[in-house]
């Protein structure tokens, strides 16, 4: 069973009908017994940092699942907002800490490119730089939809598996052990999103 996490934000329903696209099914909920009992974790997220870590806490999702991840291994994909909660810390609007699964931290996009405006919409090339199962049947350069005004930046270059140029390249993929966060959206990526949400769920 995958179990998509609901904490107040991100497209929900778009992720559970791309993951039905792929022939799986998903649940969303904020249940800690679903969510414990669920095979696979999707953390999806659309909006702030400091938004998506206070409505974790107001919900007492923070500790029980970092015990279902760090502690127990579960395997958990987030997209978007919700691979930025991942990492360690935020400079969005303030200071904020973040979920600390993954040694990395989000900073504000700041393209050398003044042409380049923020925030960084639309399709771009994935360019991979390490292997994964999530790339899996996926071209060299995969092409994913990217919708977001601040980057990941990794402590520990090895935990990148792709990265994306917009005026300069930023983390686009990262993968750390059983933690998988994707920058681009794959449930509006068509057929590689797909893919990618495909090789996550079906990973052993």
């Amino acid at each position: 069973m995958i179990a998509i996490i609901d904490y107040g934000l991100g497209n929900l329903t778009s992720v559970a009908g791309a993951i039905e696209k792929v022939g799986h099914e998903a649940v969303i909920t904020s249940d800690l017994q679903v969510l414990a009992d669920a095979d696979k974790l999707i953390l999806p997220g659309v909006g702030a940092f400091g938004d998506g870590m206070a409505n974790l806490r107001e919900r007492e999702l923070v500790e029980p699942l970092t015990e279902m991840v760090v502690g127990k291994g579960k395997p958990i994909l987030g997209i978007c907002l919700g691979s930025q909660l991942i990492t360690e810390e935020s400079d969005e609007f303030g200071a904020h800490t973040g979920l600390g699964w993954v040694p990395a931290r989000v900073r504000r996009l700041a393209p050398t490119d003044p042409a380049l405006r923020v925030p960084h919409v639309g399709w771009n090339d994935l360019i991979r730089t390490g292997d994964s199962v999530l790339f899996e049947e996926l071209p060299a350069q995969p092409l994913f939809y990217f919708v977001h005004s601040h980057y990941i930046e990794a402590r520990e270059p090895g935990i990148v598996i792709g990265e994306c140029d917009y005026g300069s390249r930023f983390v686009g993929a990262f993968q750390h052990g059983n933690i998988y966060g994707t920058q681009f959206h794959p449930e509006k990526s068509q057929l590689d999103g797909l893919r990618l949400l495909k090789n996550f769920i079906e990973l052993t």
